[in-house]
């Protein structure tokens, strides 16, 4: 069997969560021996080489933003899988988040169709019911395709801020592929945008439909505070740090939304330590830019080796 044909079978036992639909708890995945060896991962576009290690500090943020869709910040606020929850299991569920940043753009095909079949298994859980206020599917493909593009977006910002502005062709190429974000879930790939453009219009149009009420701003706020991944002696010097890296990756319409304050003061800040950690960047070696990403692809084929779980 091949590993396609395994995932094909794996999504139709997932189905849509809906009435009739079950998950596979033991479904087939690669052989170890078909995984990118350790040493193909040194040959990466320099977008990846560059500022892997350094998209953790934009990590908020980029939760922030994929959770400003009702139907995402609803869907995960209001989760039924517990495991899955950043407040109640912020390790794992850090883990498992940047494990699918790594997979997307680090992994082989036997990879990234071994995560895909584990996100299944766990999204298949996460839908309304019918009597909520607010509905959301966690298949439904257009909000897939919102969580990849601010993915994707995450990815941008953090190299135009460490490195530099992207020229127009290498715009246009990382655009491309970036299509991963959205197909390692279920996005079709001809859901992405086409051209920057085409993305640039689809991010303007989606901002009007960007809201962040009461039931889902305090679980996010306490992300953007690294309330949930610290020890409680450390919270408020950290949580300053994290609110301001995280706000200061957020468009303006995101910080409105969270009722994040911002001032030139901010911004001044925000830009100084910005400018000294990417002298630091420049002056480390490849490996240790990737980090944790790299030991994160040493972890998945671990997982997949040993039969534990991938999400």
């Amino acid at each position: 069997m091949t590993i396609e044909r395994a995932l094909d079978i794996g999504e139709q036992a997932v189905g849509d969560g809906g009435p009739g639909s079950r998950t596979r708890r033991n479904e087939p995945v690669p052989p170890v021996a078909r995984l990118s060896p350790w040493w193909s991962w040194r040959r990466q576009p320099t977008m990846v080489d560059n500022m892997m290690g350094l998209a953790l500090l934009a990590g908020p943020a980029n939760v922030i933003m994929q959770l400003a869709r009702p139907g995402v910040g609803y869907g995960v606020v209001d989760s039924k899988v517990e495991s899955g929850r950043a407040d109640l299991h912020p390790v794992k569920r850090a883990r498992t988040t940047f494990t699918y940043l790594a997979v997307a753009t680090m992994g082989s095909p036997e990879q990234k169709a071994a995560f895909r079949k584990a996100t299944n298994r766990s999204h298949a859980q996460v839908r309304s019911a019918p009597e909520d206020a607010v509905q959301y599917n966690a298949f439904d493909p257009d909000l897939q395709k919102w969580v990849a593009i601010c993915l994707y977006k995450g990815f941008v910002d953090v190299y135009e801020a460490f490195v530099g502005p992207m020229t127009a062709d290498m715009a246009e190429r990382c655009l491309k592929d970036g299509a991963v974000m959205g197909t390692t879930l279920q996005m079709p790939l001809a859901m992405w945008p086409k051209s920057c453009e085409e993305y640039d219009t689809y991010w303007e149009q989606s901002l009007d439909l960007v809201h962040i009420d009461d039931h889902v701003r305090p679980y996010l706020y306490r992300i953007a505070s690294a309330a949930v991944a610290v020890p409680p002696f450390l919270r408020r010097p950290v949580g300053t740090f994290s609110r301001l890296m995280t706000t200061g990756f957020l468009p303006q319409k995101f910080r409105d939304e969270m009722r994040l304050p911002w001032s030139p003061s901010h911004e001044r800040t925000f830009g100084a330590i910005i400018a000294v950690l990417a002298m630091m960047n420049r002056l480390l070696p490849n490996a240790l830019r990737r980090f944790p990403f790299n030991a994160l692809m040493i972890d998945l084929n671990w997982r997949i080796r040993t039969g534990r779980d991938l999400v």
